[in-house]
This record gives C-alpha cells, structure tokens and sequence, in this order.
C-alpha cells in the first residue's frame, strides 16, 4: 500500500494543496458571482496558477504574477489606447510585453503573465469594437486576475497558520530563484 504510506510519513503537500485551491476557489465564486460583470473564471485561473502548499513559494508566485500582470496591464492599455482598433496591435503588443517581462522586469517566474495580460486587454478592446468598453472590461479581467492572486496567497497564508506544512531546503531555495 505505497499509496497510502505516502500519507503516514508528512507527504500532504498534495492535500494543503487541494485545500488551498478548494478554500480559494469558494472564496472568490462567493464573492464575485455577487457583482454582475464579474467572472470569477478568470480570478480562479490567476488563483490555480499562483497558489502553492508552500508560502514562500505562493509567494514568490504572487509577487511575479503581480508584476508581470502589471506590466502587461500597463503595455495592453498603451496599445489600446494608442490609434485605430485592431487585430494586428495583439502580435506587436505581445512580442514588446515578452521583451519588456524578459530583459527589463526579468522575473522568470510567471513572465509569460505579461504578455496573456495584455492579450486580455487587447482582447476585450477587439471584442467590443470599442476602445472604452474594451478597456473596461479589459481593465475588470485584470482586476479579476489580480484578485484572484491575492487570494490564492492570502488562502495559502491562512491555512499555512492553522496548519503548518514542514519547509524543506529543496522549497526555500525554490523560492528564493
């Protein structure tokens, strides 16, 4: 029964993990299906991609995830704003957003959020046809993201307080790349 050994010797990463994405993803449904324009899809997905069983590491996750929505938030809104709307800004506003997240923001984990948060906003500025509703709802997608992220740490956080899970050296030195 190895299966169930793995339970018996401290190897419940996989269930702090489960509980964290189960906490989180009630948490953010609750609240958000309560405002119309919301989706908490979007905040669910920002959540499942930078929580970890582990704090440090939820927040190393949070912190780049942050950072690099920001930045894509901020290259997203620039090309939106700037000139007609078009399909043809998304593949120039993704390759500046991946050269910006690499060379400049240089945070590697999770760069590959800047340029998805800027498809967003192009996205929603595409979908409507028009740059003030696009980015509105680019703008609320962002939010949603970001909401989602603070969640996902904040849940990680708590319940690393009512039950704490052993940090191996292999963990902090995850963290600290």
């Amino acid at each position: 029964m190895k299966f169930l050994d793995r339970f018996t010797k401290d190897d419940l990463v996989g269930i702090h993990l489960a509980l964290n994405v189960f906490v989180a993803t009630s948490v953010l449904w609750l609240v958000l299906t309560r405002f119309e324009g919301l989706n908490p899809i979007w905040a669910i997905s920002a959540m499942v991609a930078s929580v970890d069983p582990h704090v440090k590491l939820a927040f190393s996750n949070f912190r780049a995830r942050l950072i690099n929505a920001l930045l894509g938030c901020a290259i997203g809104l620039l090309f939106l704003l700037v000139g007609d709307v078009s399909a043809w800004k998304v593949p120039f506003a993704l390759a500046v957003t991946a050269l910006l997240s690499s060379y400049v923001v240089k945070i590697t984990v999770m760069w590959r959020q800047a340029p998805i948060t800027a498809a967003l906003i192009l996205a929603a500025g595409l979908e409507k046809h028009s740059k003030l509703t696009g980015l509105e709802i680019g703008l609320r997608r962002v939010g949603e993201v970001i909401f989602g992220c603070i969640i996902g740490f904040v849940v990680t956080w708590a319940i690393s307080k009512i039950w704490p899970l052993h940090e191996t050296a292999k963990e902090d030195a995850a963290a600290k790349s």
